[in-house]
C-alpha cells in the first residue's frame, strides 16, 4: 500500500471513529462497523425482536437506517461534513427477527458538492434484502477540527 493511501485510509477511519463516538442511533440500532476504506464502508447489525412489524417480519426503516448509516460514515470519509440530499431504497426480499444485515455502501460518482452512493444490503445467507440509493452534498465545514484527524 503506498504512503499516500495508507493515509486516505487512516484517515478514513479516524472521521468514522469520530462519528461513530457521537452516533446514539447507530448504537441503538446495534450496528458493528466492519470496515472503512476512502468512500467505502461496511456495516453489519442484527434484526431484534423490537424492530419487527405487525407482520413478524424486520420493519422497513430498519435497513434504511442501516444503510443511511453506511451512507454517511462512507460519504464522510473525506474530512467535510457530507449530508444526504435524496434517498431511495427498494426491500427484494424480507428481513426477520435474528437475521444478520450487511450493509456495503460504494461511492458510485463524485462531483465537488455532490455525490452518489450505492448501498447494498443482504443477510447472512447473502439474500439481498435491500438496494438503497443514495445522493450526498458535500459542505465546506471541517468534520472534525483538522488537528484530530491529520
Amino acid at each position: 500500500m503506498s504512503t499516500t493511501t495508507q493515509d486516505a485510509q487512516h484517515r478514513a477511519e479516524r472521521l468514522v471513529d469520530a462519528m461513530v463516538s457521537h452516533d446514539g442511533f447507530s448504537t441503538w440500532l446495534g450496528i458493528e462497523l466492519v470496515e472503512i476504506k476512502p468512500t467505502a464502508a461496511t456495516l453489519r447489525m442484527t434484526v431484534r425482536k423490537d424492530m419487527l412489524n405487525g407482520f413478524g417480519v424486520c420493519h422497513g426503516g430498519i435497513p434504511y437506517s442501516l444503510a443511511d448509516s453506511a451512507l454517511a460514515f462512507a460519504s464522510n470519509t473525506h474530512g467535510h461534513v457530507t449530508v444526504g440530499v435524496h434517498n431511495s431504497i427498494s426491500y427484494p426480499a424480507p428481513a426477520f427477527e435474528g437475521d444478520v444485515l450487511t450493509a456495503v455502501a460504494t461511492e458510485q460518482s463524485a462531483a465537488n458538492r455532490i455525490a452518489f452512493y450505492q448501498v447494498n444490503i443482504t443477510n447472512q445467507s447473502g439474500v439481498a434484502v435491500g438496494h438503497f440509493t443514495g445522493t450526498v452534498y458535500r459542505t465546506n465545514k471541517p468534520l472534525v477540527p483538522k488537528d484530530e484527524h491529520d
